[in-house]
C-alpha cells in the first residue's frame, strides 16, 4: 500500500509533456556508442510514463463512475420497511427500544426479544401504548438453541425475518488489573457469536427471497479501543470485522448488511451497566460522559439515522461528530492516538475498590452521579425502560 502511495506521488509530480516531448527525443542526435551495455531509448521511458498516467486516470475514472452509480441506486432502490417483519435484539431497553418504536412507525412488523421477561413485557406495553403492535420472545441469544427458537417464534407469529437488527450488548467498567476471562467471554459470546448464530439462522429465508437487511450495532468501541472498557471493545472490534465481511459475502445474494458505530449517546444506560474496581468513581466519569449533550446524541436521532441507513443498504454509519472525528483523527495520527489514550488511562481510577466484584451503575452512585451533570442520561433512562417500576 506504502509503495502504490508513492508510486502515485512521483508520477503526480512530473510534469505531463507527451505532445511535446515524442517530437523533442526523435530530433535529438544519437549518442555515441560505448563500451557495455547502450542506454535505454529516451522514448521508451516516456511511453511508460505515459501509460502509467492513462492507466491511474482510467482507474480513477473508472472508481468516481462505480460511486456514482451506486450513490444513485441505493435512491432508487430505497428498501420499504412497509409490511416487513423487524427482529430486534435487545429490544427491551435503550436503544433496542428506540428502534422499535421506529421501525414500527415505519410500517414493519417489529418483534423485540430480551433475556428479562419482565422488561420485554414493560416494552411491550410501553410501545403499545404509543400506538404500535409490537411482539415479544422472550430469549437469551447467547445461547445457539434459544436462537433457533426465537427465530421460529418471530416466523409462526411474523412471517418470514426481512430485517434483523443485532443489537443485545453489555458493557463492563473497570481498568485491565480487576478484569477475569468471563468477562471477555460474556462480551465475545453476546457481540460476536451471538450476531453471527442469529445471521446464520435468519440467512436462508433471505436468500431464498434474494433480498433481506443485517444491521449489527457496534460501537466506536469497535473502530478505537477506550481505556477500562477492554472487554467491551475487543468484542466490538470482532463484531466489526465479521460484519464487514458478512458485508462482502453477502451482497450477491441481495442481502445488505450494515454496520453502525454509535459514539456516546443518550440511553439511559449506565444505571444497568457494570463495574468493577472503584466502581464509584467509574460510574461517575461514564454515565456524565456518557449524558453531556455536545459528546453525545440523542437515542431518537440515532435510531433515525440507522433506519435510513438500512434503508439505503449503507455499508456503515458512523454516529456524532465527535466519534466521526474520533475515528479520522486515529487513522491519521495511529501513534499520537495511542499516547494520547494512555495519558487518559492515567488520569482513570486504579485499581482497587471492590476488585473483580460486579456492581450495577444504580448501585454506584455518588454526588457526581446522579447530578444537574447527568440530567439527561437519568430523563433517557425513565424514557426508554432502563428504570424498574
Amino acid at each position: 500500500m506504502q509503495q502504490g502511495n508513492q508510486t502515485r506521488g512521483a508520477v503526480a509530480d512530473e510534469p505531463n509533456n507527451s505532445e511535446v516531448h515524442g517530437p523533442m527525443v526523435l530530433a535529438a542526435p544519437q549518442a555515441p556508442k560505448t563500451s557495455g551495455t547502450d542506454p535505454q531509448p529516451a522514448g521508451r521511458g516516456t511511453r511508460r510514463m505515459n501509460n502509467q498516467n492513462n492507466s491511474m486516470l482510467l482507474l480513477a475514472a473508472v472508481g468516481a463512475g462505480l460511486t456514482f452509480a451506486s450513490w444513485m441506486g441505493r435512491g432508487v432502490r430505497g428498501y420499504d420497511f412497509r409490511g416487513k417483519t423487524v427482529l430486534i435484539t435487545g429490544g427491551s431497553r435503550g436503544l433496542g427500544f428506540v428502534l422499535a418504536s421506529e421501525f414500527a412507525r415505519a410500517g414493519a412488523k417489529v418483534a423485540i426479544c430480551a433475556r428479562d421477561p419482565t422488561a420485554l413485557e414493560r416494552a411491550r406495553a410501553k410501545l403499545n401504548a404509543r400506538g404500535n403492535d409490537i411482539v415479544t420472545v422472550p430469549g437469551d441469544v447467547t445461547k445457539p438453541e434459544c436462537v433457533t427458537d426465537v427465530v421460529r417464534a418471530v416466523n409462526k407469529r411474523c412471517g418470514p425475518i426481512d430485517v434483523l437488527v443485532n443489537n443485545a450488548g453489555t458493557i463492563t467498567v473497570g481498568p485491565l488489573e480487576v478484569m477475569t476471562p468471563a468477562d471477555y467471554e460474556e462480551a465475545m459470546n453476546l457481540h460476536f457469536w451471538a450476531p453471527l448464530r442469529m445471521t446464520l439462522a435468519v440467512l436462508p429465508d433471505m436468500r431464498q427471497r434474494g433480498a433481506g437487511r443485517v444491521v449489527n450495532i457496534a460501537s466506536i468501541g469497535g473502530r478505537l479501543s477506550v481505556p477500562h472498557l477492554l472487554p467491551y471493545s475487543a468484542s466490538k472490534f470482532a463484531l466489526v470485522g465479521l460484519s464487514e465481511g458478512l458485508r462482502s459475502e453477502l451482497a450477491k445474494d441481495g442481502v445488505l448488511v450494515t454496520t453502525v458505530a454509535p459514539g456516546l449517546m443518550r440511553t439511559g444506560s449506565p444505571r444497568n451497566a457494570s463495574f468493577k474496581g472503584r466502581h464509584r468513581e467509574e460510574y461517575a466519569w461514564f454515565s456524565v460522559g456518557d449524558s453531556l449533550p455536545g459528546l453525545s446524541m440523542s437515542a431518537e436521532r440515532a435510531a433515525r439515522q440507522i433506519l435510513a441507513a438500512a434503508r439505503r443498504g449503507d455499508a456503515e454509519l458512523t454516529l456524532s461528530l465527535p466519534a466521526k472525528l474520533a475515528v479520522r483523527f486515529r487513522a491519521a495520527f495511529p501513534e499520537l492516538t495511542a499516547r494520547m489514550l494512555a495519558s487518559v488511562n492515567r488520569l482513570l481510577p486504579g485499581a482497587g475498590g471492590i476488585g473483580p466484584i460486579r456492581l450495577p451503575g444504580r448501585a454506584s452512585t455518588s454526588r457526581l452521579s446522579p447530578s444537574w451533570l447527568t440530567a439527561l442520561n437519568e430523563r433517557a433512562a425513565r424514557q426508554y425502560n432502563q428504570v424498574t417500576g
